[in-house]
């Protein structure tokens, strides 16, 4: 993982740490996906990598709610600043995928 790499990934964390939660996601599903569960999910694998290199049980989960942010987004309205709260969601998660991928080589 380059420093720079990390840096930012946790840069975003500590933004996304400060971004309230959109209320109206609590307890929503778009497309079969849990909102809250996503954003966890994402959020636990993000922790992970910036502690060290990702398993490969969170590597596979952070790539399946990487493709999972990526079906609904284009689904989430913009109330309560949703959209922009889950595009961050999916820049940190593309991010530790990248960073983990190159702890892999």
């Amino acid at each position: 993982m380059s420093e720079s790499e990390a840096a930012l990934l946790s840069r975003m964390w500590e933004q996304h740490m400060r971004a309230p939660f959109p209320p109206h996601m609590r307890g929503r599903e778009i497309h079969g996906e849990d909102m809250v569960l996503l954003d966890a999910d994402i959020a636990g694998c993000v922790v992970s990598t910036l502690s060290g290199p990702l398993d490969e049980k969170r590597r596979k989960v952070l790539l399946l709610c990487l493709a999972a942010i990526e079906k609904v987004l284009p689904s989430i309205d913009d109330e309560d600043g949703a959209s922009e709260y889950y595009e961050h969601l999916r820049d940190m998660a593309a991010l530790a995928v990248e960073l983990g991928n190159a702890d892999a080589r």
